[in-house]
């Protein structure tokens, strides 16, 4: 056991007059070995994490495909995995740096614009931290009976929307309170947009089309009287 110890001593020795020589010790970060990699099973990164990618940062002038403005890509998973995130290791991931972490050196992300709320956040983090792995083409569960404002459309204006559509001056408008979001629906923009109809802007934009229940659940409130329910 001395002996163990006496060697383990002399090593961890070593590293240190390297560290000293060096002036510094630089250490790679932690990543989730591959077979470890298994996802949250409650979250599609297809539906649940690209959107978030897709609303609040994959803009022109940003981290669109054309602009990838520092090298950032953030509109597909094959471009998002090329830079910025850790699996298993959000702390060591710059994107979640840029978020979340304010006071790393980073910088402070979504640009001019409100911070990812506590949802959002919280399914970057279990994304990262259970591998960052693309779960395929899935949506998450979705009831085409629940179309209440507060129960079904808010929360979907919030998730899809609100990271483009976050003032009156944005393009577009705001769409981020049951008033601003009802006149898009009385004058049939909302339900044009997201069915991708001609003459209307194909929304989100530059994400998945929404599935065919969540379309539902918005016609479904259009139809009941678009109510601040």
């Amino acid at each position: 056991m001395k002996i163990i110890a006496s060697s383990l001593w002399r090593s961890l020795m070593l590293v240190g007059v390297v560290c000293l020589i060096g002036n510094s010790c630089t250490h790679s970060p932690y990543v989730l070995p591959q077979n470890l990699r298994t996802g949250d099973p409650n979250i599609c990164f297809e539906s649940d994490i690209l959107p978030i990618f897709i609303s609040n940062c994959a803009k022109s002038g940003c981290h669109d495909a054309a602009s990838h403005r520092s090298g950032y890509d953030l509109t597909s998973y094959t471009s998002i995995m090329k830079k910025g995130i850790i699996p298993g290791n959000p702390a060591a991931s710059k994107i979640w740096q840029s978020v979340a972490i304010p006071g790393t050196g980073v910088e402070v992300m979504p640009a001019e614009a409100p911070g990812l709320n506590a949802t959002s956040l919280n399914l970057l983090r279990r994304w990262i931290e259970t591998g960052a792995v693309d779960s395929g083409a899935c949506y998450s569960i979705c009831d085409s009976n629940n179309f209440t404002y507060r129960g079904g459309i808010a929360p979907m204006m919030q998730k899809y929307c609100t990271g483009c559509h976050n003032s009156t001056s944005a393009p577009g408008g705001s769409l981020t309170d049951y008033a601003s979001v009802k006149n898009a629906a009385v004058d049939g923009r909302l339900l044009g947009d997201i069915q991708h109809l001609a003459g209307y802007n194909a929304m989100p934009q530059g994400g998945l089309q929404l599935s065919a229940c969540q379309v539902a659940q918005v016609k479904k409130w259009v139809a009941a009287g678009a109510q601040n329910n």
